[in-house]
């Protein structure tokens, strides 16, 4: 077998809870950011529905290889945690982590991705959308318990998520913040009062590529386009080390 370099795609890794799970569906953000970097960067989907920053620091250490492995070429990863941290505790205290804790969190995630060899201006953390407390509510009820989030209790996480971002040296995509803007009704960005609407996902898309592009703008297209290519002697284009 003739020597030559295996192709290593570079990462865009998106982690968090089900806002993140649920990007990769028809017209989700995380779909559409996969689109744009079609050729360029695998997009992985890392997210994990219910999971609240507690539970995501202590898995994030399986989700990464070693600094020194040959696939951790990793170009950026999004961190979106929040909106199962906000959860009240009196009405979901599985799911809430207490607002201190969660910032402490959100500092440790990034402590955690350095080790791993993704250093913090490689990662940007997105806060959780604001929520729509009678769309949501009519969701608790069918599942049989009482409304159990706030938005205010939302724009608290929201900022201390944007302040642990400025701590640790990341970039931040402030959803509470920029769908409320100027008294926008948000309500359109959801479809449950706390998961995106397919205008939801186009926001996140659209502001997270704005964060994105700079990071991944200097990647090169992967293998030759294909007009490039050497009809008459194919390996020599196809097994260079591009």
């Amino acid at each position: 077998m003739s020597n030559f370099k295996t192709v290593i795609w570079p990462k865009v890794v998106l982690f968090g809870d089900s806002i993140t799970q649920f990007s990769f569906q028809a017209n989700g953000w995380g779909a559409d950011i996969a689109n744009k970097l079609a050729r360029k960067c695998d997009v992985l989907n890392r997210g994990l529905s219910g999971y609240n920053s507690r539970w995501a620091k202590i898995v994030l250490p399986r989700l990464f290889n070693s600094p020194n492995s040959a696939d951790n070429n990793i170009a950026a990863v999004t961190v979106f945690f929040g909106a199962n941290d906000c959860a009240l505790e009196d009405k979901n205290p599985q799911q809430h982590v207490p607002l201190q804790e969660y910032s402490e969190n959100l500092k440790e995630i990034t402590k955690l991705l350095a080790s791993a060899g993704v250093s913090a201006n490689r990662v940007i953390f997105i806060t959780p959308p604001p929520l729509h407390e009678p769309a949501w509510e009519k969701e608790c009820i069918l599942k049989g318990c009482p409304l159990n989030r706030h938005n205010s209790a939302v724009g608290q996480y929201a900022q201390a998520c944007v302040q642990a971002a400025s701590q640790c040296g990341a970039d931040v995509l402030d959803l509470w913040t920029l769908m409320q803007k100027d008294g926008q009704d948000y309500t359109v960005y959801l479809s449950d009062g706390l998961h995106l609407s397919q205008k939801g996902n186009q926001f996140v898309a659209e502001h997270l590529w704005g964060l994105l592009e700079s990071r991944v703008a200097d990647l090169p297209f992967i293998l030759p386009y294909w007009g490039d290519v050497d009809a008459k002697s194919p390996e020599s284009s196809l097994l260079c080390d591009q």
